[in-house]
């Protein structure tokens, strides 16, 4: 794997914690949320505020997503991103939590890095490509016209058009610039272009793994992690174990956040 012409960028970082760790919880590592493809920190807010109660938490806004620099996307560059934003914040070792796309660079850095990451929960994604994606959003995203000026519920009016799922669609309104001359405030253009290696798997060298304790947790209804990714997963995550969260699909976490709550606490509690 060619690291030279990998640039690395400092991420934008929601940082949360007790004002000071006590008990058990003193000298644990940091726990580092990773959200997916059009998502933002913020998005896990409510699991980094429980988080928080305890440990010390790292919301992170991946490349091309909130209020981080733009450029060419592949989970080696994004990986290579989360690295030096942690070594930036002296927060490795690290517990990594990603969802889809977040968990795809989660499991990058563990394999590649694994001394730097304490522990892994990988949600509804597995280290492959599954054959499912938002290419199609992207590009209709592409073709959005906006107007002079715009609020949020013109805004709404204005994405009814293009996507009829109000869930997706509050996913897509925090990705807009609202007021005068709005638009698109994540990197739009290169997350379309970079989508062939976003919905992709990195190539691993033989013999990578990472040997840490690994949570996967897939939704019920979710078509990502099947039973043929079950020996790939072993052969790179030997630690591994795989939970199931009842009445979810791909948004495990939006869908059933209780649950959701429950495991990651669990999983970060125990290690």
């Amino acid at each position: 794997m060619n690291q030279d012409k990998v640039i690395a960028v400092l991420l934008n970082v929601i940082e949360r914690g007790p004002e000071e760790a006590s008990g058990q919880d003193a000298g644990r590592p940091p726990v580092v949320l990773l959200h997916g493809l059009f998502g933002r920190a913020r998005n896990l807010g409510f699991f980094q505020r429980r988080l928080a109660r305890t440990r010390r938490t790292l919301a992170i806004d991946l490349r091309n997503h909130g209020e981080s620099p733009h450029g060419a996307m592949d989970y080696n560059t994004m990986s290579a991103d989360l690295l030096e934003t942690l070594a930036h914040h002296n927060a490795l070792p690290a517990t990594l939590v990603g969802h889809s796309m977040g968990g795809k660079v989660a499991m990058t850095l563990a394999l590649m890095r694994p001394g730097m990451v304490h522990s892994l929960l990988v949600a509804d994604i597995p280290p492959a490509r599954t054959g499912h994606g938002q290419f199609g959003l992207g590009e209709q995203m592409l073709h959005v016209a906006f107007p002079p000026f715009l609020n949020r519920a013109g805004a709404d009016l204005l994405l009814q058009h293009y996507i009829p799922n109000a869930d997706v669609r509050a996913l897509m309104l925090q990705n807009i610039r609202v007021g005068e001359n709005p638009g698109w405030s994540i990197g739009l253009r290169d997350i379309v272009d970079s989508m062939p290696n976003v919905e992709s798997w990195p190539y691993i060298p033989e013999g990578y793994s990472y040997p840490g304790p690994t949570l996967f947790l897939a939704g019920e209804n979710s078509p990502y992690i099947r039973p043929e990714h079950f020996m790939t997963m072993r052969r790179l995550f030997p630690n591994y174990r795989l939970e199931l969260i009842e009445k979810a699909g791909h948004w495990l976490h939006v869908e059933n956040p209780g649950r959701f709550a429950e495991l990651l606490e669990n999983f970060v509690g125990s290690y």
